[in-house]
């Protein structure tokens, strides 16, 4: 346990070293395909979550999920792919295959949904090859394009906010 503490706090250094290296992406493309990342160790409604983005015109085939929980336990039936923290090696390396195929898709829409900052949800949203990332307000400022202020327990607040403000950008 005491290593996997070590292991966060020599990912995270290195992610915030790797942040001097951003360049903003300057996206005009219309928002049809959202990959959602979620923290299910926090948030346990992830299907409501992708109902009320597909109450907001999104189909939902271009939605693509993946689930962070502290504890995979193997008699819980599955409908989403879900790592943990034991997916990531002392380099900063994902060794999932599920993982690694969702950073590598281009989405035109990351939905970071975590309000915590873990070491694993970092990298997967730092390295994630989608165009526009929207994320919470508590964590880094660095990491995502546009940040909402709310409660991760208040989803429909925040597909609301979401959605008011990708209309304003010309997102949808």
């Amino acid at each position: 346990m005491f290593l996997n503490y070590i292991k966060d706090f020599f990912v995270k250094k290195t992610l915030k070293k790797s942040f001097q290296n951003l360049k903003n992406i300057e996206s005009v493309n219309v928002v049809k395909t959202i990959g959602l990342l979620v923290d299910a160790s926090r948030f346990a409604e992830t299907e409501l979550l992708i109902q009320q983005l597909i109450a907001n015109g999104i189909a939902p085939e271009n939605i693509t999920t993946i689930v962070y929980r502290d504890k995979l336990k193997k008699t819980v039936e599955r409908t989403y792919p879900v790592f943990n923290s034991g997916n990531l090696n002392w380099n900063g390396e994902i060794s999932s295959s599920e993982v690694n195929d969702f950073v590598t898709e281009k989405f035109d829409l990351l939905i970071s949904y975590y309000d915590i900052e873990k070491a694993i949800l970092l990298k997967i949203t730092h390295i994630s090859k989608a165009q526009f990332k929207v994320g919470f307000s508590s964590i880094d400022k660095r990491l995502n394009h546009f940040m909402i202020k709310t409660d991760v327990d208040n989803y429909t607040l925040f597909v609301s906010e979401l959605f008011k403000y990708l209309k304003i950008l010309n997102k949808i």
